[in-house]
């Protein structure tokens, strides 16, 4: 049991905390060996997150309202857009709301972008990295699989073309219980099916990527008819890795903004304002383009078979 006057202790172990160091360095030196550039972007952002499964840290800063962030992402494509060429970086993300056996509110991503590839291409980038991080994985190459199929088979319901009642109908049979509060977003009755029932099951014997997910999942995505260019990675039931074709419509992107506001508020949760540096990035051109955020602290997890996250950080944040 940790007491009181414990808590000033790391809740890491000193000898993950070395293979956790090893496999910064091993990370540094893949990316370095590709020739992509690192870079260094804000914590502190004027705009939060408008999507509203993401709850910002919210900060002040200069008398003006500010945020910590909760992915990178808008700051790298800036980048892109100014012309940056392939780049990559390893960094605190912040997201309230987020605390449990495989959640910190700070933890570490290592996200990245490549130039004139697509979802799937990036996959094999993915594949390689948490190879060279990973090797007791073996040889075993990736298992792939579209949401679709990885929906039937462990969920048995075609998440495209059931019904909301079918999909309510196959959680509780699976002892899953829908909130009522839920019952009527269809969105939401897939996260419970692919967060509770169906990616636990997933990369038991090897790295899976689940891709192409429904076009009302795109995120910051591209979308091509019914589904979105977007993969996830995951391995030993986590989800390691979320990753896109990006989106370089302003447009498009400025209406899916807008529609999260709305939905934002439907919900009675925060406003947050548009990130309109980001928005004139995209204007002036985005760069054709893949990117990917891995979670590294779920990937130290995994490689050194440790079952919550608080065992992979120096301190978490009960001892923060």
């Amino acid at each position: 049991m940790t007491t009181s006057t414990s808590r000033w202790q790391p809740s890491a172990s000193l000898n993950t905390l070395r293979q956790r160091a090893l496999l910064l360095q091993a990370t540094r030196e893949y990316f370095i060996a590709t020739g992509a550039m690192e870079v260094e972007t804000p914590n502190l952002n004027t705009a939060g997150v408008t999507d509203i499964h993401l709850a910002s840290v919210q900060a002040s800063a200069c008398g003006h309202p500010a945020w910590l962030h909760t992915s990178p992402e808008y700051f790298m494509k800036r980048l892109l857009a100014a012309g940056s060429g392939d780049l990559w970086q390893i960094c605190k993300v912040y997201r309230d709301g987020e605390q449990g056996r495989q959640h910190n509110p700070e933890f570490t991503l290592i996200e990245w972008y490549r130039l004139g590839l697509d979802h799937h291409q990036l996959m094999d980038d993915v594949e390689a990295l948490v190879a060279r991080l990973l090797p007791d994985l073996g040889a075993r190459p990736a298992q792939r699989l579209s949401y679709l199929d990885a929906v039937q088979t462990f969920a048995g319901i075609d998440p495209f073309a059931a019904s909301q009642a079918a999909l309510i109908s196959c959680l509780e049979d699976h002892g899953i219980e829908v909130p009522v509060s839920l019952r009527d977003e269809r969105d939401a009755c897939l996260d419970l099916l692919m967060g509770v029932l169906v990616g636990p099951q997933l990369g038991r014997e090897q790295l899976t990527f689940i891709y192409d997910y429904p076009a009302s999942q795109a995120a910051l995505a591209r979308i091509r008819g019914p589904v979105a260019s977007r993969f996830e990675a995951y391995l030993h039931g986590m989800e390691l890795a979320n990753g896109f074709h990006e989106l370089g419509n302003a447009d498009e992107q400025r209406q899916r903004f807008i529609n999260d506001q709305n939905e934002r508020q439907r919900r009675g949760l925060p406003p947050m304002p548009i990130d309109e540096h980001f928005i004139a990035s995209l204007a002036h051109g985005l760069p054709d383009c893949a990117g990917v955020a891995l979670g590294f602290d779920r990937l130290v997890m995994c490689a050194t078979g440790t079952q919550h996250i608080q065992e992979v950080l120096s301190f978490d944040f009960s001892r923060a």
